[in-house]
């Protein structure tokens, strides 16, 4: 599924392995210690080599654990991607502990990583929905919204895909899409 907007930016939603993107950055959906883990960061870890390991670790070296909702960058590695920015997504405790706000500034912040750098594309997975908790379909609509809204700025960020591991995860991401575009078209029209 894609949208394209007014600017020319587009969005896509596809169903695959993030690791074999060819996005200028991919955007790992970190643990704070940005050591690897499980999922996402494990794959990306996995595929990308010592060398994302080792800038992770000089990062943690210089400014501590990264908290939920902040973003930092490190080369791609062995991956086809360039960049791989690193984003700790909120652990889902009911939703009344700032998730939405964190999740929201977890895309934010990787979109501006990436703008900072001049990357046109980047791939997302679905931050926070594993492990962390977070129920797909609400953080689906953050971050949905929160990259359309930033696609519309002016920015060299032109593309944003998000890759999604299952079907499933791919037909709710699918349909909140559809609901927020008919949603700014009701409200536009």
């Amino acid at each position: 599924m894609e949208v394209v907007i007014s600017n020319g930016s587009r969005l896509l939603l596809v169903q695959g392995d993030i690791t074999e993107q060819t996005t200028g950055a991919l955007v790992n959906a970190a643990n704070s210690s940005l050591m690897g883990g499980g999922g996402v960061d494990g794959a990306i870890h996995r595929a990308g080599g010592p060398v994302i390991l080792e800038e992770c670790r000089q990062i943690v070296s210089r400014q501590g654990r990264l908290p939920a909702g902040k973003a930092v960058i490190t080369g791609g590695g062995n991956l086809k991607a360039r960049y791989v920015i690193h984003t700790v997504g909120p652990v889902w405790r009911g939703g009344q502990a700032g998730e939405p706000e964190l999740l929201a500034s977890a895309y934010r912040e990787s979109l501006h990583l990436a703008a900072v750098r001049g990357i046109e594309s980047v791939s997302f997975p679905s931050i926070s929905t594993g492990a962390y908790g977070y129920p797909t379909g609400q953080a689906a609509v953050i971050a949905l919204r929160t990259v359309l809204d930033l696609l519309a700025q002016r920015s060299s960020v032109r593309e944003v895909t998000f890759v999604l591991f299952d079907a499933r995860t791919l037909h709710i991401y699918q349909d909140a899409l559809k609901e927020l575009t008919a949603l700014e078209e009701r409200t536009a029209g």
